[in-house]
């Protein structure tokens, strides 16, 4: 029997996942969690073997929680199943030590199909995110100016993304300006949503 825990902030997602996988002989849905922040403590708690984590969650998104996870349980691999399938998210998801990538309108055998192979220590990436993450190369953004721009989501002043960041209104600016280049935006808010959809956010 191979051990799950799910992890997705929308209820009646994470209900559905559960329901389906269940209806597997083989699976067995140990523990639900609706945010990143409750992975770790799940996992020490039920052992799972495999976590199913949604990418988009508030607060510790899928990605980080996974990179918890791996150092706090690494017995645990990690399946991310998600709406959105980014090509940065991949690269991203891959780097944190997640086994397998797929988006969530995958048909339930294949999900059920990629759970027992990430169980078995194979590597499961939906194929035509795998071929938009190659083309699309990697994050053209430094931490810093990723930082930066994570500060930029909620279009505060630049003084105040200063103050949260605990760097000057100058390096602020400079680190904007660097980012709005490399995304061909013309201004912050396009650089963000323009990051965004690449998933380098």
């Amino acid at each position: 029997m191979i051990r799950l825990l799910l992890a997705d902030d929308q209820a009646l997602v994470r209900g559905a996942l559960a329901a389906l996988l269940g209806l597997e002989s083989d699976l067995e849905v140990v523990a639900q969690v609706g945010s990143g922040e409750e992975v770790v403590a799940a996992a020490l708690e039920h052992r799972p073997d495999v976590a199913l984590l949604d990418v988009e969650m508030p607060g510790l998104d899928g990605i980080a929680a996974t990179a918890r996870l791996r150092m706090a349980v690494p017995a645990t691999r990690v399946l991310i199943v998600t709406t959105f399938g980014r090509p940065g998210y991949l690269r991203r998801a891959l780097q944190a030590g997640a086994s397998g990538f797929v988006v969530k309108d995958t048909p339930a055998a294949q999900l059920a199909d990629a759970v027992r192979r990430v169980h078995a220590g194979l590597r499961v990436v939906d194929p035509a995110l795998a071929t938009d993450s190659l083309v699309a190369g990697e994050s053209p953004l430094t931490a810093r100016e990723t930082e930066v721009l994570l500060a930029a989501r909620d279009g505060a002043p630049v003084a105040v993304m200063a103050r949260r960041l605990f760097l000057s209104e100058g390096t602020v600016r400079n680190h904007l300006s660097a980012a709005i280049g490399k995304t061909g935006s013309t201004n912050r808010a396009e650089a963000v949503i323009t990051a965004e959809g690449n998933g380098w956010l």
